[in-house]
């Protein structure tokens, strides 16, 4: 289970995105992370515990951008930890993904990208949660 926050306009996108998160918060989440794209590149911030705690652990950083996504996530599987926080990003850093659920065919998926040619470090379909 998780709760994902989307936002792109003209307006910040971490105060948006933030907001809704604390809104999901409720729902007794144990983890949670933003993806925010901006002129320098995409950044990926990701934290166990509550949306306070990724908050407290991304002061300085940089937030700006007009594009992002958050998550607040309810491990079914896996530990609560920062690395299987959402969202994730791709070994090349230029993509950041949120999921709701398991991906259960993790396995027939990596092999069917490798199969294809698409076994580069840029891809990298992994058992993560």
């Amino acid at each position: 289970m998780c709760g994902i926050v989307g936002y792109t306009g003209p307006r910040e996108a971490y105060p948006i995105i933030i907001k809704g998160l604390k809104r999901l918060e409720y729902r007794g989440y144990d983890s949670t992370g933003v993806a925010l794209q901006n002129s320098t590149g995409l950044k990926v911030y990701k934290k166990k515990g509550k949306v306070a705690e990724l908050e407290e652990s991304i002061v300085g950083k940089d937030l700006h951008a007009n594009v992002g996504i958050g998550h607040t996530r309810w491990a079914t599987h896996g530990e609560p930890s920062d690395r299987n926080a959402h969202p994730h990003q791709s070994a090349s850093g230029k993509l950041a993904m949120i999921h709701n659920g398991i991906i259960e065919n993790y396995t027939q998926l990596k092999k069917n990208s490798s199969a294809k040619g698409m076994n580069s470090p840029a891809i990298q379909i992994q058992k993560c949660c």
